[in-house]
């Protein structure tokens, strides 16, 4: 028998139980779950707190959430004054706080860098401009979709920016060509257009830190693998599913997109200092020719770490990476030694090269076996 049916076996083993013993399955998945049978968006769902361990759980717990991400549908995408009757005086104009129009025409702002966004993400694989086999009944008609309420145009760069007292932006310099993606006819949907919506409610319910540049980024692997499920009735559900457990991620991550947090443990900042300082316990030659050359880390690794490096491997190796990251227990220390394990296996090429060509290397970072980089990155103390 094959290392790989060894290991799928393995995991069928785990996964059989009434109830799921989660370390077992932290400690399988960490080494990286088997591309088939619908393993890796089941894994997901357990490892982001999605699913509870007892699986007579599941289809309550399932059905209750879909149901509500189809109560926010209703709610929040839905234009204004479809629901209020021909009594409604709410007008067009009205810019009242009460005004459900005043509302619509501020969200439009938001829904503009959203679709902006959506509209290239992932160009590196056709997936998203396809069409999804379950287009959403809630919003056919065409003055429901999203899309349609903001003119389509095309980003040459994108920013992440971060919420708080003030606002920063940073340029992502990304290797990706941008990308602008066509609607679908009516009656039909791309998936870029339900990944649209997923942020758009994300946005709507987190008003304290809304739409942040980068969250397509990260909600793209999450819709991909769960939207690719082989199991039909779990790709229907594929948007509602994506949304709690992209919301869930978020929960564990947003300190990296907050300024005011940015000086905390968890907060960007406080990763890169755990990055730099790993970095000189593991090689200091490298730590002090990238301090004698000014390169500090936020030129490089700020996006690293933002966006759990969705921007610097091809998308199958960035699936295999997050395995190990939501499996972790310590889960971002994880992510850490990663970055630190790409910037050795550089080594050579790092202590050649002067400022210039560092941060070109260090932002477009070269393709490379993703199991070396794994391998380094657990090797790591």
């Amino acid at each position: 028998m094959s290392l790989y049916k060894i290991r799928v076996a393995d995991l069928d083993n785990i996964l059989d139980n009434d109830e799921i013993d989660l370390s077992a399955l932290r400690n399988f998945c960490f080494n990286g779950i088997p591309d088939c049978n619908g393993y890796r968006a089941l894994c997901w769902k357990l490892l982001l707190g999605y699913l509870g361990p007892r699986k007579a759980s599941w289809p309550t717990k399932l059905a209750k959430q879909r149901e509500l991400y189809r109560q926010f549908l209703k709610e929040m995408v839905i234009s204004p004054g479809e629901q209020d009757g021909p009594e409604c005086i709410d007008h067009p104009l009205s810019d009242g706080p009460e005004s459900n129009w005043s509302t619509f025409f501020k969200d439009n702002e938001v829904l503009l860098q959203i679709d902006k966004d959506v509209r290239r993400l992932c160009p590196d694989i056709s997936f998203f401009q396809q069409a999804t086999e379950f287009p959403c009944d809630l919003v056919q008609e065409r003055e429901r979709k999203l899309h349609v309420r903001v003119a389509p145009t095309t980003l040459s760069s994108a920013n992440v920016e971060r919420k708080g007292v003030g606002m920063t932006k940073i340029n992502l310099i990304t290797k990706r060509a941008t990308e602008s993606y066509e609607a679908m006819d009516d009656g039909q949907e791309a998936h870029w257009e339900v990944v649209e919506r997923i942020l758009f409610l994300y946005a709507k319910l987190n008003p304290g830190q809304g739409y942040v540049q980068g969250m397509n980024e990260i909600i793209g692997p999450i819709y991909y693998v769960f939207a690719s499920d082989p199991t039909p009735e779990y790709r229907r559900y594929a948007e509602a599913d994506c949304f709690f457990c992209f919301t869930a991620l978020m929960g564990e991550i947003r300190d990296f997109f907050i300024k005011t947090l940015d000086e905390s443990e968890g907060g960007i900042k406080g990763m890169m200092a755990k990055l730099s300082n790993l970095l000189h316990e593991q090689d200091a030659a490298i730590w002090q020719r990238l301090r004698e050359q000014e390169l500090y880390p936020q030129y490089y690794s700020f996006r690293w770490l933002t966006l759990l490096l969705s921007q610097e491997f091809p998308l199958p190796d960035v699936l295999r990476i997050w395995d190990s990251v939501f499996a972790d227990d310590k889960r971002y220390s994880f992510l850490v030694k990663v970055c630190c394990s790409m910037i050795l296996l550089l080594r050579e090429q790092i202590l050649e090269n002067d400022f210039a060509n560092n941060v070109k290397l260090l932002q477009n970072f070269p393709l490379m076996d993703i199991n070396l980089v794994l391998r380094k990155a657990t090797s790591l103390d």
